[in-house]
């Protein structure tokens, strides 16, 4: 699923293209997604201009004079910037008419989202729980020993809670506990201050990485330009399961945690 790369890789594909211009209708096919879209939508944004886009964990969030739009790409949504009067297919559910283009939300599964949250977006139950942006710098080592604990539960689950830490998805929690080498395992209570230290640091590396090189391609994601990511060629064990670390050649292990699957490497991961 899109995971925060691929969240940023597109606020920063489609803002250019939208932020300044007004929205003049609002074409909703199939309103059924992972909530249902609002049927007031139209009435909401008619006539008002978008005045900047932001990301908060893995939502978008469309600021207009008359409040805030929240869309969430779910398992395989996507968000493109298309031609006016440009051809539909299948699983295009929304289109956002603007002045000299449009803005079009295509979901195959329909697990995303797009909500209408108003003029107190902080207030919505989807983002007022939500912990620190992992590339903030409230985002720290400390931040991360100090709410572990003793806490039990394994580390990789401990840092894809999102009242822990917002946006680290299974993809780039495998690759940082890799590069911080802390096995995916590990009670999140039984890691030292130095290590999450390493931690916080693997994580802003391979986030920045990733929006640099436009998101990770897995399946249906694109980015705004409709351009895939490419930072998948460049993973170091996600998606490898039987192949060997590419540190110290040994055979990688994969293992179910919290119904995901998480590789890592015995030798390199204590």
């Amino acid at each position: 699923m899109p995971e925060l790369p691929e969240v940023e890789t597109s606020r920063r594909g489609i803002s250019p293209h939208i932020i300044g211009s007004t929205i003049s209708d609002v074409i909703i096919r199939q309103p059924q997604l992972r909530w249902i879209i609002p049927s007031d939508l139209l009435n909401h944004l008619q006539a008002k201009k978008l005045l900047s886009i932001d990301r908060r964990a893995k939502y978008l969030l469309l600021n207009f004079e008359s409040g805030t739009l929240l869309i969430h790409l779910g398992m395989s949504g996507n968000l493109r910037i298309c031609p006016l009067n440009s051809d539909v297919e299948k699983h295009d559910h929304a289109d956002f008419i603007f002045d000299n283009c449009l803005l079009r939300y295509t979901d195959p599964r329909r697990f995303g989202a797009i909500l209408w949250l108003g003029l107190t977006p902080q207030n919505s139950t989807l983002l007022s729980h939500l912990g620190p942006e992992p590339l903030s710098e409230e985002f720290t080592g400390k931040h991360l020993f100090e709410l572990a604990g003793k806490r039990k539960i394994p580390i990789k689950q401990f840092i894809m809670d999102q009242k822990v830490v917002t946006g680290v998805g299974n993809i780039y929690a495998t690759e940082a506990l890799f590069i911080a080498g802390i096995s995916p395992i590990r009670a999140a209570g039984n890691v030292s201050l130095k290590r999450y230290q390493l931690l916080t640091s693997a994580i802003k590396e391979i986030l920045v990485e990733a929006i640099k090189q436009g998101g990770t391609t897995l399946k249906d994601f694109v980015g705004g330009d409709g351009k895939p990511g490419y930072f998948q060629q460049t993973l170091h064990i996600y998606g490898k399961t039987g192949g060997n670390c590419p540190k110290c050649k040994s055979g990688l292990k994969s293992l179910k945690l919290a119904a995901r699957n998480s590789v890592y490497c015995p030798k390199c991961q204590k």
